[in-house]
């Protein structure tokens, strides 16, 4: 996605062309085999949702053909992750390559470990308490619950996704909220979960034993598997 004299430009495949991703599903299943992906065109040629599908539908809130509507498929499906984990922008990682991403980006750390060697801030902390007692939180939820908001903790949306962008947390679903007779109304809003609700802890941890730094080179080896073209440079200021 570019600006170009002001309007927003998407750079996808033609409606016609064969190689052209046509339903949330197939996504599913490319994000399956890649492993990483983000959504929208960055660096690395390729590398992002955008560049593979049709640029006609997205917005159009058509959930048949939008891929800005699949992500809230994908989401919901529980079978990859989405969240913003590609330099705090928005993308999908499979299920089985995303051990490695939190052993890399935890650096070995549980949050608890974190926050006990002074790593994490308090903002952090008082979002990721909400979960020991909550398995998913609308965002304006867990917002109020963490104490942010007027008169308290400031920077809300940018604390969540530095948690996402640690492993820590991931969208889990986008839902409407529901008035007092129990109808949804508005636009779907963000709900928040720890990975190791979506799949559990053993699988989230199971990658614990290897380096860090490991986890980091298997990522980027399979990132250059898929995109050979990606340079380490491009490599960095993606992942």
């Amino acid at each position: 996605m570019a600006v170009e004299n002001g309007t927003w430009i998407m750079r996808g495949l033609a409606w016609d062309d064969p190689c052209r991703i046509r339903t949330w599903r197939e996504l599913i299943q490319w994000v399956d085999e890649v492993g990483f992906l983000p959504l929208f065109r960055n660096e690395i040629s390729g590398f992002s949702t955008e560049e593979h599908t049709s640029a006609s539908f997205w917005w159009s809130g058509d959930p048949e053909q939008d891929p800005w509507e699949w992500r809230q498929l994908i989401a919901r499906s529980g079978q990859v992750a989405y969240g913003k984990f590609f330099g705090k922008k928005a993308g999908f990682i499979s299920k089985a390559w995303f051990p490695h991403f939190a052993n890399w980006r935890r650096d070995g750390y549980d949050f608890d470990s974190r926050w006990e060697d002074a790593l994490a801030s308090l903002r952090q902390k008082r979002i990721m308490d909400q979960f020991s007692d909550h398995e998913e939180l609308y965002s304006f939820q867990l917002k109020g619950l963490a104490g942010f908001g007027k008169g308290g903790e400031k920077n809300f949306e940018g604390t969540v996704t530095d948690l996402q962008m640690g492993g820590y947390l991931l969208i889990r679903d986008f839902r409407q909220r529901l008035n007092k007779k129990g109808q949804p109304y508005g636009w779907p809003i963000s709900v928040y979960a720890t990975p190791e609700a979506l799949w559990g802890y053993d699988h989230i941890a199971s990658t614990y034993s290897e380096d860090p730094a490991r986890s980091r080179e298997l990522i980027y080896e399979q990132v250059c598997r898929h995109f050979p073209a990606a340079t380490e440079e491009a490599l960095r200021a993606v992942l």
